[in-house]
């Protein structure tokens, strides 16, 4: 079956200090982006408030919540108001001391279509996130809105293939990135561009290599956390792909709302012409079960 034609949104912005002030203007974000004709809208990874993962600090558990929680509920409301599909990423309270990166996909009736925990975890300078968060246990997911079915991974998932395989092989039509990813100062001047070139060439070749939509959703923004230090530039840059890896939309470092249209027809037409899906060779691939050789 052809799958579903419908068009998304993402919300590119910067981070404010607070949880009430973020929940509101993600809200007015989202009416924007359906007033355009967005029916499945995405958020920014942790979209409530600045990117705490900068360091290592107990403290910041106190932010977690449950799924349904604040930020859910609070969206719910925007969904139902808008008739939007939303994927809200929240920082999720799973128990005492487990804690997940994780994004929840509501329905425009503001129903929790279902939940996406992020599987590959990070531990790099000012992204310190295998102390706040445990993997993913989910397993790769597409899922169904009234709309079409996505996929929803998460900032450091989208530098692997085989993640935008499994998630592609159940179905998406596209394939959603909710982001924080930004530049140290000190390295901007001499690796900022071929950092940010290679985030957007490997998304675009998952695109290309799926036969599927990708869209890319970060933040903007100098945060500097409140130990102090230089902090992360985070360099915004969202895109949506086509098919074919052609960029169909994109934004610079400000805040923007992008919109774009996901094209069943175009999926169809592009994987009669390149059916990577039929020429897999299944049989050969179990060494991908082993870390390395």
């Amino acid at each position: 079956m052809t799958p579903a034609s419908f068009t998304i949104g993402l919300i590119q912005a910067q981070a404010l200090a607070g949880r009430e002030e973020n929940l509101e203007r993600a809200g007015a974000l989202v009416e924007q982006a359906a007033q355009r004709g967005a029916q499945v809208v995405c958020l920014q990874e942790l979209f409530a408030g600045p990117y705490f993962c900068q360091t290592e600090d107990a403290a910041f558990f106190d932010l977690a919540e449950p799924i349904p929680g604040p930020c859910t509920r609070r969206m719910a409301e925007v969904a139902k108001r808008t008739g939007t599909a939303i994927v809200v990423p929240v920082f999720e309270r799973r128990a005492s001391g487990v804690y997940h990166n994780s994004a929840a996909v509501l329905g425009p009736d503001g129903a929790i279509l279902g939940v996406y925990r992020k599987m590959h975890i990070p531990d790099d300078p000012c992204f310190h996130e295998k102390f706040y968060f445990a993997p993913g246990d989910l397993g790769f997911r597409a899922l169904d809105t009234p709309f079409g079915r996505i996929g929803v991974l998460i900032c450091w998932d989208q530098w692997f293939p085989e993640a935008a395989r499994l998630t592609a092989m159940q179905g998406a039509a596209v394939l959603f990135y909710p982001t924080a990813i930004g530049w140290h100062p000190r390295e901007k001047a001499a690796f900022g561009a071929e950092q940010r070139e290679a985030w957007r060439l490997v998304q675009r070749g998952h695109a290309v290599a799926n036969g599927v939509y990708v869209a890319a959703v970060n933040r903007v923004g100098h945060e500097i956390p409140a130990a102090g230090g230089d902090g992360l530039e985070f360099f915004g840059a969202s895109f949506v792909a086509g098919p074919m890896g052609e960029l169909l939309a994109e934004a610079g470092q400000e805040e923007a709302v992008l919109v774009a249209r996901v094209d069943g027809e175009r999926i169809e037409a592009v994987r009669r012409g390149w059916p990577f899906f039929r020429d897999r060779r299944i049989d050969a691939f179990g060494g991908l079960l082993q870390r390395f050789g």
